[in-house]
């Protein structure tokens, strides 16, 4: 015969780290309620059903039209370790949304974070880092955090942070560079990214010669370049074993011979003879910024006398339109007579 018995148990579906959240359209009012409680508890749960709710960009529109924004940029200054880590894990499930990207410019968002920088958790450092790639994925957003003056901080803290953070930095100021290089510049960068392409890390290699793509776009940023030493450690990670290295750094390489001292730095390295290689890569990135490198070279007599015996292998060079356009453009230069 069954007996009526109540279990001890809580049912299987419910999570008692976490606030249980109302029915409907009362749900996101009242977790920004309990975010503004004097309990330390009720904090912590509401902000673990956020971290729930805020994968839906609905959700997300719902929470910054109610104030959410306003709430989380307080708890940023919460004395809780718990507290600060899923506030800015909230936030940077907010900014995989393009609504929530535009929330954080719209509620200076950027600078309320720009304080946990140095917060002792590397989990609350990781979030906040995650949350600035996503928003420098939008222009806008790369704009903001130039005009919020971040790009020194940043700059400073990619040889301090963990190397898992330093990727995030490189993919930030990498989007951030291409609006605005100025700041970054100012602040030593070259230097800083010269060191990170002698990285043992695949993933740090590519996305410091990627960030020196965008740096090496303004005249001041080629010229450090060249007065680093860093065409040299360019010339030497086009033979890495990593295609999107070889790429990145025949992006680089692009701009940076731009300039007379350019083309002559990477011709002393014996940079034609790699280049000519990424020609057959199967990476149509790596080819397409190999001919357009090689077109800067031949810009130099040297290195057209040098690349007029190849003409053959840049008139093979048809898919993508982008590399046989290129191709087109490389033989014009390498064929020019005075």
């Amino acid at each position: 015969m069954a007996h009526a018995r109540i279990s001890m148990y809580l049912p299987p579906d419910i999570n008692p780290a976490q606030a249980s959240i109302a029915y409907g359209c009362r749900a996101l009012p009242k977790l920004n309620e309990e975010l503004q409680s004097e309990d330390l508890l009720t904090r912590q749960k509401a902000l673990m059903a956020l971290c729930d709710l805020m994968h839906d960009p609905e959700h997300v529109y719902v929470a910054i039209d109610i104030g959410c924004l306003e709430s989380l940029k307080a708890l940023l200054k919460d004395s809780n370790d718990l507290v600060r880590i899923k506030t800015t894990e909230v936030l940077h499930i907010m900014a995989t949304h393009n609504v929530g990207r535009e929330g954080f410019l719209e509620h200076d968002v950027l600078l309320a974070l720009s304080y946990l920088l140095n917060d002792p958790q590397v989990a609350c450092r990781e979030n906040l880092h995650l949350a600035l790639k996503h928003v420098a994925q939008l222009p806008s957003g790369a704009q903001g955090i130039v005009n919020s003056g971040l790009i020194p901080s940043l700059v400073w803290k990619l040889q301090r942070e963990e190397e898992e953070i330093q990727g995030l930095l490189l993919d930030t100021l990498a989007a951030c560079l291409m609006v605005d290089a100025t700041e970054a510049l100012s602040s030593g960068v070259v230097p800083f990214l010269k060191q990170k392409l002698l990285s043992a890390n695949n993933d740090i290699r590519s996305k410091a010669a990627r960030t020196l793509i965008a740096v090496s776009i303004p005249l001041d940023g080629k010229n450090q370049v060249w007065q680093h030493d860093v065409i040299p450690i360019l010339v030497h990670l086009l033979k890495d074993n990593v295609e999107e290295v070889q790429a990145n750094a025949a992006g680089a390489l692009m701009y940076a011979m731009v300039t007379t001292q350019g083309k002559y730095a990477a011709l002393d390295t014996e940079a034609i003879h790699p280049l000519l290689n990424l020609l057959s890569s199967p990476l149509s990135k790596a080819r397409l910024n190999a001919t357009k490198a090689l077109t800067m070279l031949a810009e130099a007599p040297e290195g057209r006398k040098f690349l007029q015996s190849h003409v053959p292998v840049f008139r093979t060079l048809e898919e993508p339109e982008a590399v046989r356009r290129a191709a087109q453009i490389a033989i014009k230069v390498i064929e020019w007579k005075p």
